[in-house]
């Protein structure tokens, strides 16, 4: 196990008001799409933008306490400590599941990485995550539409290489592939898009995104106990609905013809307030996101040695906490690559650190490591897609992204 050095390259009536309440229950949405070959890869998209520093504490850091204060996670060995990575990176302990595939052998965490978006807007940071371009707009389809038409095209009886259970096709499926979409019955009132609009109009306002994420939060948890027609012991949590989402998209994975390329969104990582550390708020839906990615693995079954999973978010938040338990809109997080597929049990960085100097505006985690970088070497080493399609169709203009290497088994 080893870290990789890179080159640097009133609560309710506030939320009916803004007309997002709704949208705070959403099902976690799950695509699907089917391409030629063997390999299976699963794209799971973390909306809200997730804490990097929390979910892989860099607890060798210096600095890192400092900053991020009672939310900081405390060095292995330690009680409620860092599951151990190396000497200066962990992992949440509510990632149990992922601890075990890096130990196996089977996980790949990047640290300090992002797109190559800066403006800190979550609509805009998960366009440019998806359209696989370094601006929010210039493309109406996603990079995974477009690698899914650099493969072998199926048959002329099955020419749909896709299909969403989603109230809308997220941008990265989006393209001139064949797509099917089935909106599932327990679909939300509003979308999900909605919220994120709102809180983009306060997210330069780090008093106002407190209270909305706070009150946000608050909504979750008490719509999940708001259906009293059903017993409390069989009302769904958004954990049950993240692990059923996972066992769908292996049920369909396995099936005969079954899809080869999955996409799974999860929402809820905006956590301007009440954070929480080892426990609270986030460490629950780490602990959620873990649990489905273990059912995820334990379903698939026989296909698991042949798959990658790959977890990614918007844009990381700041480094140092804000004065409501929280953290803003930032910049530098971490993502994952999981699965048998994966040559593992690695941290992937080139640390910028965390002193003053260091951070991106005084403020955020610098990013050193463009996530382009990663998805050029899952597509192209795991998907068989040719490296001249992915610079010059999947990823335009992204020469400066070199595809990273020896990230999948041979």
């Amino acid at each position: 196990m080893s870290m990789v050095r890179l080159n640097p390259f009133s609560r309710r009536d506030f939320l009916l008001s803004a007309g997002a309440w709704a949208a705070s229950t959403a099902l976690p949405r799950v695509v699907f799409a089917s391409t030629a070959g063997s390999a299976r890869l699963v794209v799971v998209i973390l909306r809200g933008a997730l804490d990097g520093l929390a979910a892989v504490p860099p607890h060798g850091d210096r600095d890192y306490a400092g900053l991020h204060r009672e939310l900081a996670i405390a060095a292995p060995g330690a009680s409620d400590g860092a599951l151990a990575l190396d000497d200066t990176f962990g992992l949440h302990p509510s990632l149990r599941f992922l601890h075990e595939r890096f130990l196996g052998g089977e996980l790949l965490v990047f640290q300090a990485t992002a797109s190559p978006y800066r403006d800190r807007s979550h609509f805009d940071g998960q366009n440019v995550l998806e359209n696989g371009l370094a601006l929010p707009l210039g493309s109406a389809d996603g990079w995974l539409n477009r690698a899914i038409g650099a493969m072998p095209a199926r048959s002329a009886q099955h020419p749909e290489r896709a299909v969403a259970l989603s109230q809308n096709l997220p941008l990265i499926l989006r393209g001139v592939s064949p797509v099917l979409s089935k909106s599932p019955s327990a679909a939300p009132n509003v979308d999900e898009d909605l919220l994120t609009r709102v809180a983009d109009l306060y997210s330069q306002d780090d008093w106002f995104a407190a209270r909305l994420s706070e009150a946000v939060q608050g909504e979750r948890l008490s719509m999940e106990d708001r259906d009293m027609s059903t017993p409390r012991q069989d009302r769904p949590t958004a954990v049950d609905r993240l692990g059923a989402a996972a066992r769908l998209a292996a049920a369909l994975m396995r099936g005969a013809d079954g899809p080869q390329v999955a996409v799974l969104e999860a929402t809820g990582w905006d956590t301007h307030a009440n954070q929480g550390a080892a426990k609270g708020p986030l460490a629950q839906r780490l602990a959620g996101l873990d649990n489905a990615l273990r059912t995820l693995a334990e379903d698939l079954g026989p296909l698991w040695p042949q798959t990658a999973v790959l977890i990614v978010t918007e844009f990381g938040r700041t480094a140092a906490i804000n004065g409501t338990r929280g953290t803003d809109h930032g910049t530098g997080g971490c993502a994952f690559l999981a699965g048998g597929a994966v040559r593992g049990g690695r941290v992937v960085a080139d640390w910028p650190g965390l002193a003053s100097n260091a951070l991106l505006d005084r403020r955020d985690l610098r990013p050193t490591l463009d996530l382009r970088s990663i998805f050029k070497a899952v597509l192209g080493d795991h998907l068989r897609i040719d490296a001249a399609a992915l610079t010059s169709h999947v990823f335009p203009n992204s020469q400066g992204a070199r595809p990273l290497q020896g990230l999948i088994r041979a």
